[in-house]
């Protein structure tokens, strides 16, 4: 069992373990562009109230912070500590054999950076640090071009694999078909 660490990527990028301190910064950044929000966190009900639904979220991962079943951060950028978005290995895993999906959301100014593919690194390297075996699940909707991008560079840095066949999710009453990457980090 390993708790969420905080994961210094370079002096001007951090990635602290997601606190319900963030709401409010969580909450602006959703306001700047609802629609990518709502792609990167498909749960997410645009008639319901979105602080509530985003305040449940942060106790939820908190409250799990002391298990291994999952770990969320806040990305954090430069001397002002602002919040860049989220980035976090969770359990809602479509394959059979895998331990966590990796999901991100980058903020509007802080994107075209290459903040998601640094931190994935980070991460990565971090389960690779381990010493474990880990099977890591990246899900993108086809029509997410950057979304894609960033999968296939990541899989290419990490020797993973897109599988072939379309995988439904269910995201607000309705199948939607989703591609899917497979990253196994391997002991060494």
């Amino acid at each position: 069992m390993s708790l969420t660490p905080t994961l210094n990527i370079d002096e001007e990028l951090s990635l602290i373990p997601v606190s319900k301190s963030v709401l409010s910064s969580l909450l602006e950044a959703y306001n700047e562009d609802p629609e990518s929000a709502l792609v990167a966190l498909p749960w997410l009900n645009s008639h319901l109230d979105i602080r509530t639904q985003l305040r449940d979220m942060l106790f939820d991962v908190e409250s799990q912070a002391d298990g291994d079943q999952l770990h969320f951060w806040s990305i954090i950028v430069g001397p002002k500590q602002e919040f860049a978005g989220l980035i976090g290995l969770g359990d809602e895993l479509q394959l059979l054999h895998s331990n966590y999906n990796l999901g991100y959301w980058v903020r509007l100014g802080f994107r075209r950076q290459n903040i998601a593919i640094r931190c994935v690194d980070e991460i990565l390297s971090w389960l690779k640090s381990r010493n474990e075996f880990f099977r890591i699940e990246i899900t993108v909707h086809p029509h997410n071009q950057a979304g894609l991008a960033t999968a296939q560079s990541i899989c290419k840095k990490w020797q993973g694999e897109l599988v072939d066949e379309f995988i439904g999710i269910e995201i607000g009453n309705r199948t939607v078909p989703h591609r899917i990457h497979i990253i196994d980090i391997k002991q060494e």
